[in-house]
Formats: C-alpha cells, structure tokens, sequence
C-alpha cells in the first residue's frame, strides 16, 4: 500500500525550536540600527579647533547650541536669532535651566562674539556651558 503508515518512525516529533530565524531578524536589525545611527546627529557644519583636554563622557541627549561662521546661531538643528535664543532654549529644555548647554563654535568666530553668545545665555538662566571641541592634540 503506497499511503501507509509504518511503525511512525519516520514522523518522530521534533521538540526543539529552530533558532535560524531569530538570529536572522536580530543580524538584520543590528544593520538597520548602524545604519540609522549616524543620520541622527546633528548636521550643521562647524569647523570646531581642537584641545589636549580628556574627552568627557557626554549625555543621552544633548542640547548643542551652534555658533556658525556667519554669526548665525542655531539651537539643534533650529535655526534662531539672538532675540529667540532664550525662548527657542526654554521650549527644548521645557523650562530646565539646570540642564548642560553644549557651545559649538566655529574656529573663526571671533572671542567677542563668541562671550556675548555666552552672556545671552547666563541672561536666559543657563549657567552650565560646556564647549565643544574637537578630541586630539591642540594645535599651537
């Protein structure tokens, strides 16, 4: 008879899961999250100077405030006048004043420009300013 069933030997039941596929998903994934993590910073072009400092360990999200070379300031990627900068700074930060504002510069920015940039922001009750640079050797 050419549709019986023998013994059942052949039809045993298997009791172990296939893995494969769950380590497809996760391979894939794994791509999808390298790929995706360098379009989430922040494009606005700054020629930063460099510093001997330690790099420090930085927040799970920080707040830059840009200084461009054209004296045009940008919190994030918002592009704000020196008027809005206090409201633009209130409305990312909800209202924390305690929260690190990250100074970005341009090298050429001059260092008048750039305290005036840091006098707006003690008038708007942001006292902890930290500026970014470059990570390497100073250049003299």
């Amino acid at each position: 008879m050419a549709g019986g069933l023998n013994d059942g030997s052949d039809f045993a039941e298997m009791h172990e899961i296939n893995v494969t596929p769950f380590i497809d998903v996760m391979l894939v994934l794994l791509i999808i999250f390298m790929v995706a993590a360098p379009l989430a910073t922040v494009d606005i072009k700054v020629d930063l100077p460099a510093s001997a400092a330690p790099p420090q360990p930085k927040p799970d999200k920080p707040l830059y405030l840009t200084v461009q070379a054209d004296l045009t300031l940008a919190v994030g990627d918002t592009v704000v006048t020196r008027d809005a900068l206090a409201p633009a700074l209130e409305a990312v930060t909800g209202g924390d004043r305690e929260q690190r504002v990250f100074l970005r510069a341009d090298k050429t920015v001059d260092y008048g420009d750039l305290v005036a940039v840091m006098d707006a922001l003690r008038g708007a009750g942001y006292l902890k300013v930290a500026l970014v640079t470059l990570e390497g050797g100073a250049t003299p």
